[in-house]
């Protein structure tokens, strides 16, 4: 029998009878793979048969079900975690946590199991790592419990047939592109095997109300690896986020059917694995030194406040077309509050290349920072500073005006805690902390000093 092949999109999933170099559906390049289509030998379909091969459902009263939330769950060493998680790992759960290679993923799930096995029976599947090298991991982050296992597998089959014993209450996979199912002949981390891989191991972890973690690749633009559907498929869908070589890292949910998903949790990486950070804002400004292009903002991390310093950096452009680099801060923003500071005040920097970084490898989201950007800016070309005593947050409009930010009042009881005196804010703020700011013009000329 001849054997027939398609080629399938590791995007979208998309089906094509012949390679091409951009999928026509989700436009990404390069990213067809040939698959061989397995041949169906006497089927047919219900349709053609004239039959239903369904069975009537079995269904119970809404008010005699009982809601996962009530079921116990597992915690975590570290109480912010489970806050982001909802408030621990819940039983029947699964939950997929995506990050950079070697920014420590491997680390904080091993110190999940070491923590849980303390109670309860845990089973780490590596597919990746031999079990050697799992062992000096353990040793090094103090993981020596007799309820911790281990297992390194493959399979995608095998992996599900042991969710399916319910001999373990919290099962990681790592991960789950390295896995196969016998019946589909593609490699591992294509779209077939992933999504197919991905509902097996669901199913059994509901049958049997097994708590599971998978662990997902990245691609090189830090979005998740694979189909979306999986994303679809799972309860909570963590990221985790920063600098590998230094500084903080964080852990979100961007997707919680259990929480919420503006929650996060902090950590930096020592000799004996992660560690919360319990006062991050006390840790960034530790090291912080007054000069100009200095400016102290108050922003959020999901529902906590963080102060962190944004440095801006302005030196004379040598080329025609001036350079702007940004670390920890969107670079189409910054271009735009370039354009709104050059048109709304009478600063020129058409001829000077502006370097912004966010200290502590922190990458910012929040629509509060314009107005400390735009502060850092001017307070770099200008050569003046802001006094040590403020703090700043508030957006910035294409008009030069100063819009209201989200939870000021925690922003606020941040910057009080810290020791600072007055914060420059939107005017929409009704506080004697916040020295009230409506134009950015105005702003600049009245504090950058």
């Amino acid at each position: 029998m001849k054997v027939r092949s398609q080629f399938v999109c590791q995007q979208c999933g998309a089906t094509y009878n012949k390679w091409v170099g951009q999928c026509n559906n989700c436009q990404a390049w390069n990213s067809l793979v040939e698959q061989v289509v397995e041949p169906e030998i006497g089927k047919k379909s219900a349709i053609e048969k004239g039959k239903q091969s369904g069975k009537k459902l079995e269904f119970v009263k809404l008010k005699t079900i009982v809601p996962s939330d009530k079921k116990a769950r597992l915690l975590t060493e570290f109480p912010d975690l489970n806050v982001v998680l909802g408030g621990g790992i819940l039983m029947g759960s699964v939950s997929l946590l995506a990050g950079q290679p070697g920014i420590g993923k491997s680390t904080i799930l091993m110190q999940i199991s070491a923590e849980v096995a303390k109670k309860h029976d845990v089973l780490y599947i590596s597919g990746e790592e031999s079990a050697g090298q799992v062992k000096l991991r353990a040793e090094r982050l103090g993981a020596n419990s007799e309820r911790l296992n281990f297992a390194s597998s493959t399979s995608g089959n095998d992996i599900a047939k042991t969710i399916e014993s319910g001999e373990f209450d919290l099962v990681i996979v790592d991960s789950i592109q390295t896995l196969a199912m016998d019946e589909i002949s593609s490699a591992p981390g294509t779209v077939s095997q992933v999504t197919n891989c991905g509902n097996l191991i669901i199913r059994a972890a509901k049958a049997t109300d097994t708590a599971v973690i998978i662990v997902g690749h990245v691609t090189k633009e830090g979005t998740l690896a694979g189909p979306k559907v999986l994303e679809h498929l799972v309860d909570v869908v963590l990221n985790f986020e920063g600098d590998r070589y230094g500084g903080f890292k964080t852990v979100r949910a961007v997707k919680n059917r259990f929480g919420s998903t503006n929650e996060v949790a902090i950590f930096e990486m020592g000799e004996t694995g992660l560690k919360e950070v319990q006062n991050p804002s006390a840790a960034l400004l530790a090291e912080r030194t007054n000069t100009d292009g200095s400016i102290i903002l108050a922003t959020l991390e999901g529902n906590r406040p963080i102060l962190v310093e944004i440095q801006a950096l302005a030196t004379p452009s040598n080329f025609g077309y001036p350079k702007r680099t940004a670390s920890g801060f969107d670079i189409n923003r910054l271009n735009l509050l370039i354009a709104v500071i050059e048109r709304r005040t009478k600063l020129k920097l058409s001829d000077k290349d502006i370097f912004i970084n966010v200290v502590g490898g922190m990458k910012l989201n929040d629509s509060a920072a314009d107005l400390a950007v735009c502060m850092a800016i001017a307070s770099a070309v200008a050569g003046r500073k802001l006094g040590e005593e403020y703090v700043v947050f508030g957006e910035v409009g294409l008009g030069g005006e100063i819009r209201s930010a989200f939870r000021a009042d925690q922003r606020i009881a941040e910057a009080k805690k810290l020791g600072f005196l007055h914060a420059i804010g939107p005017a929409t703020v009704h506080d004697k902390f916040v020295i009230p700011a409506k134009d950015l013009r105005e702003t600049l000329i009245k504090y950058v000093k």
